[in-house]
Parts: C-alpha cells; sequence; structure tokens
C-alpha cells in the first residue's frame, strides 16, 4: 500500500512547515518517516545530512535520540510518573547522574511554566497542562527537529493557542526546525511553509 507518493519537500534549518490535508491522506506517516519511526520504500529523506534510508538499527535509534523530538495529539504521558518523572524519563539514555536528569527536567518544565505542576501526574491536570508537559519532554534531548502531530487537536481554543505560541517560542529561542500536523488552516498559515497532502500526493 502506497501511503506517501512523489513528495517533495525542502525546510531550511530553523525552519517552521505546517502539514495538512484531510484525514488518511499520510500526514502522520511524513512525520513518522522524518522522525525515523518509518523507513522510506522508495526516495530520500535526508535531515541535517543524515539519509534516513541509509540508517538501520542502532544508527537509527541514535538519530531519533540526539536529533527529533516528538510531540503528540494524545500527549503520550506514563499516567503512573509525575510529570517531571516524565520529562526526565526522557532523558534516561543519555547517560547523565540521576541528580541531573532531575535539574534538566525541572528546568524544562519552567520554561513551559509547569514548574509549579512538576509533582502532578497528567490525571490530575488539564488537557494544555499536559500538552506542555509533553513538549517539555520532548525538548529533554535538545532535538534539532521538533515534530507535532496535530497538538492542539484534543484542546479547547484557549489552551490550542497557548501551546502554539509555545512550540514557536520554543523553535525561535532554541533554533530548532518545526514541522506540525494540523487540520487548523489558521494555525498553518502561521507557519513560513505549508504542504497539502491530498492522499499522500501533493495536488
Amino acid at each position: 500500500m502506497t501511503v506517501l507518493d512523489g513528495v517533495d519537500v525542502s525546510v531550511p534549518a530553523g525552519g517552521y512547515l505546517a502539514v495538512t490535508g484531510r484525514s488518511g491522506a499520510g500526514k502522520s506517516t511524513l512525520l513518522a518517516v522524518l522522525g525515523g519511526l518509518e523507513a522510506p520504500q522508495e526516495g530520500a529523506v535526508q535531515v541535517g545530512g543524515a539519509d534516513l534510508g541509509a540508517l538501520r538499527g542502532n544508527a537509527l535509534a541514535a538519530y531519533r535520540r540526539s536529533t527529533v523530538g516528538f510531540v503528540f495529539q494524545h500527549f503520550g504521558l506514563l499516567d503512573f510518573l509525575t510529570a517531571l518523572e516524565n520529562v526526565e524519563l526522557a532523558s534516561t539514555l543519555d547517560g547523565l547522574p540521576a541528580r541531573r536528569r532531575q535539574q534538566r527536567a525541572a528546568e524544562l518544565l519552567a520554561a513551559v511554566g509547569m514548574a509549579d505542576r512538576a509533582g502532578h501526574r497528567p490525571l490530575q491536570l488539564s488537557g494544555g497542562e499536559r500538552q506542555r508537559v509533553a513538549i517539555a519532554r520532548a525538548l529533554a534531548n535538545g532535538p534539532r527537529l521538533l515534530l507535532a502531530d496535530e497538538p492542539t487537536g484534543n484542546l479547547d481554543g484557549a489552551s490550542a493557542a497557548t501551546v502554539i505560541a509555545l512550540l514557536e517560542s520554543v523553535r525561535a529561542d532554541q533554533g530548532c526546525t518545526l514541522v506540525v500536523v494540523t487540520h487548523n488552516r489558521q494555525l498553518a498559515a502561521r507557519a513560513d511553509a505549508h504542504l497539502d497532502l491530498g492522499d499522500g500526493r501533493l495536488p
């Protein structure tokens, strides 16, 4: 089954790309390919000089760990961990001492305005708060590429605006490339570039 076909797009380092299209058009698959979660069967996918089609096993895992941060629509937080522990967990493979991991997680939560909720578990947080924790977790590895799949899909208007402003602020402050999948045309209009997919193809 072909999900993406003939998609040709280039995003400069530090750029901001919005991806739109109806459900099933291949938007999430595109993010999965960029993030190294799915391998392209044909064509070339290059991120920061890395040819993702040529990476396998440990090399692909190292790419994901060192280069990519993921933000999902359904947050992807572990309910039995606190906000601090969820963020800290993302950096457990970096070889940092536990105390430094906790300090780093606390710094990231403070950066997204969640310092006072660090000890709360996800079910004690609102949707907008959970997404801010998820963004902090995505930043734990200092990613050069931040991929957000419908990050406002489960949020009310006010929370959605806060999350988008936060993602844009992170991009500006850290210089990372931001790729956002969204159904929101107003949100897409804020990006530097806009890719609209139709059945896995460019219209």
